[in-house]
């Protein structure tokens, strides 16, 4: 006879914007002020859009100021996979924005972050809206990576107060 022997709490490596534990967080319901389909995705980071704290964009180079960081965009697990197998936020969808806790954020392919290191947002070219630990070119957020790469692109994070002392 076969059975569980191991649980966990923990959501399975590789989905980006799912929490990482149990711990406590704060999500705040924003308004993807995006106009495409798929430019705003799960575990992106997401900046101040034009009505703040109603509306979040996809950061871009325009966007140098770490104040207007809102956070992370969280998944609901309710979104649908098309039949690309794609799984988009809408324009106007409300999504849930990760004010501090702990959650897996998109990472560009070539970054394998280390437990401990810094968080920077990508805010210009291809990855912008995903997160590195590399300082050049990327604006600096109160975090940490607090683990590996997951499975795909995807690592674990701990997303402090955004507030400036």
């Amino acid at each position: 006879m076969g059975g569980q022997l191991t649980y966990t709490y923990q959501t399975p490596k590789g989905v980006a914007g799912g929490l990482v534990d149990i711990n406590a967080y704060s999500i705040d319901s924003r308004t993807n002020g995006e106009t495409e389909p798929g430019d705003m995705r799960f575990g992106m980071g997401a900046m101040v859009g034009g009505s703040p704290g109603e509306t979040v964009l996809v950061p871009d180079d325009t966007m140098t100021d770490a104040s207007k960081f809102e956070g992370i965009v969280m998944t609901g697990f309710t979104q649908q996979m098309t039949m690309l197998g794609e799984v988009n936020v809408y324009p106007a969808q409300t999504v849930g924005i990760l004010r501090w806790g702990r959650a897996w954020v998109l990472i560009p392919d070539s970054v394998y972050p280390a437990y401990n290191d810094p968080v920077y947002l990508i805010v210009e070219g291809a990855d912008a809206g995903k997160f590195t630990n590399a300082a050049t070119n990327n604006l600096a957020i109160n975090a940490t990576f607090i683990g590996e790469r997951g499975t795909g692109a995807v690592a674990p994070v701990v997303l402090y107060n955004q507030k400036s002392e």
